[in-house]
């Protein structure tokens, strides 16, 4: 759960987590990983803590819209022209976090918060890279589905958790741009599937056929690419883009 509170240094996000079936898992470590992920990272006026049933944690709320509702105009008029400027910026985004040595983990249209000039990068609770507080530290569960790489399914389906790579946050951006300008998830699987439904179809690449224009359709069919290797660095993605902005 998260609410937007007032604090002495302005608006927060306040967020709660907690045990579902009381499993003490990473529904109610979250808050509290995250928070002890952005400390790493320097971000400023982060608490976190404990209750009865999970952690909390208090971190800046950031004004902005994400990128889904702010591309529903594409979504409701497939010949609408793409927003290359928007799509450079949240590959920059992504970009900067690896350079700082992390990967994000959970990469999707909800955690691209875009901010006017600016894309605040959210919802860093599965990041992994630097040191995390290890009360609240857990094996990395793989993400929602509809963002999820081969790799990561593979590994979530044979044990139960994965490694997450800068190549899978690649992947799961180029999901992310493809069903925010098109409504159209990357992969083939029944709605209500089950999660290891899901997931089976991704390892067995039911990739679904889609019709984007220019640089755009060519670098997201690219950083959906099945073999990690072959998806494009993410400074390669973003000069295309910059480059079709202009």
């Amino acid at each position: 759960m998260v609410w937007e509170a007032e604090s002495p240094y302005g608006r927060v996000a306040v967020k709660v987590g907690y045990a579902i079936d009381g499993k003490r898992g990473y529904t109610a470590l979250a808050p509290a990983r995250e928070a002890s992920v952005l400390r790493t990272l320097g971000r400023p006026h982060v608490a976190y803590g404990t209750w009865d049933r999970g952690t909390f944690s208090v971190q800046p709320w950031y004004d902005g819209v994400a990128l889904w509702p702010l591309w529903e105009y594409r979504r409701k008029g497939p010949q609408a022209p793409i927003d290359y400027g928007t799509a450079a910026q949240c590959v920059e985004a992504l970009d900067r976090l690896h350079s700082d040595g992390w990967v994000h983990g959970d990469m999707q249209p909800a955690h691209l918060i875009v901010d006017g000039g600016s894309i605040h990068l959210i919802d860093l609770a599965f990041a992994r890279g630097g040191r995390v507080d290890s009360l609240y530290d857990f094996p990395y569960p793989g993400c929602l589905v509809h963002y999820e790489p081969p790799e990561i399914s593979r590994a979530v389906l044979a044990t139960g958790t994965a490694t997450p790579s800068p190549a899978a946050d690649v992947y799961a951006l180029g999901a992310s741009l493809l069903i925010s300008a098109t409504g159209i998830r990357a992969m083939e699987y029944p709605d209500h599937a089950e999660r290891e439904e899901q997931r089976q179809a991704v390892v067995d690449n039911k990739r679904r056929p889609f019709d984007l224009p220019g640089p755009f359709g060519v670098m997201v069919d690219r950083m959906l690419s099945y073999e990690p290797y072959d998806r494009p660095a993410l400074s390669e993605v973003a000069a295309e883009f910059r480059k079709a902005s202009t």
